[in-house]
């Protein structure tokens, strides 16, 4: 081992330690990006009223008990349709839902709005029906 080698090792040595840091770094800093984000949409999550998409399909006593869970938990629901067969499993949800909180004492009323929504890049337009007690 010469001088001028322990000189280039010395110097590789810091260059991959400096790289190395660098990538921590680096690397660090993208994870807490990454879960700033994550802890973001939680907290934007908690604001945003939760929606229930309803199909013709859709059970109507299933998604009553779902509109009663979330009404109880939030105290408002938007339930979104697209279609009269949605629509109309909609507001047979809505209509057993009312019985289910009638005992609490508490008369859920419905609001029905439009949304434009987007699907598969094609634009649609929803019935949305917002519930929440009188």
């Amino acid at each position: 081992i010469t001088k001028n080698s322990v000189s280039i090792l010395l110097t590789n040595t810091i260059y991959y330690r400096t790289i190395l840091f660098l990538l921590i770094l680096i690397n660090t800093k993208v994870l807490f990006s990454k879960y700033k984000n994550i802890i973001n949409c939680r907290k934007e999550s908690d604001k945003i009223m939760d929606i229930l998409k309803v199909s013709s399909k859709s059970n109507p006593n299933k998604v009553a008990g779902a509109l009663t869970n979330v009404f109880r938990d939030k105290g408002t629901v938007e339930v979104q349709a697209i279609g009269a067969g949605a629509l109309n499993q909609a507001i047979k949800a809505i209509a057993i839902s009312r019985g289910f909180v009638a005992p609490s004492g508490k008369n859920l009323v419905c609001i029905p709005a439009f949304s434009d929504i987007t699907i598969d890049g094609e634009e649609r337009t929803a019935i949305k029906l917002i519930v929440e007690a009188e």
